[in-house]
């Protein structure tokens, strides 16, 4: 009886615990709401994360390229108010993504 209690336990606290290890570009992402308009593998109102990550594959100045954009905005894309290491870190995330 403990054994599997013991076990529902664990596994409770590991499905409850599936935010406690996103890092701080996916943490940027949610609280800029990125999701708004994109998605990881799909395009929604503006390209998935994948697709931009492919469009920049291999590209040395991709990192630079995308913080500038998100810090001073586009015709396409909002600015977004962040630190330069929380922008790098959601530019980490989209680049990583597949």
């Amino acid at each position: 009886m403990k054994l599997t209690f013991s076990i529902a336990a664990a596994v409770a606290a590991l499905a409850l615990s599936g935010t406690a290890f996103a890092g701080p570009g996916e943490d940027q992402i949610e609280a800029n709401k990125c999701g708004k308009c994109h998605t990881a593998t799909t395009t929604k109102k503006a390209p998935s994360f994948a697709s931009v990550a492919e469009k920049y594959k291999g590209k040395a100045d991709a990192e630079a390229k995308l913080v500038a954009m998100l810090k001073n905005g586009t015709d396409e894309h909002k600015a977004i108010k962040a630190s330069d290491a929380d922008l790098k870190a959601m530019v980490a995330v989209v680049l990583a993504s597949k």
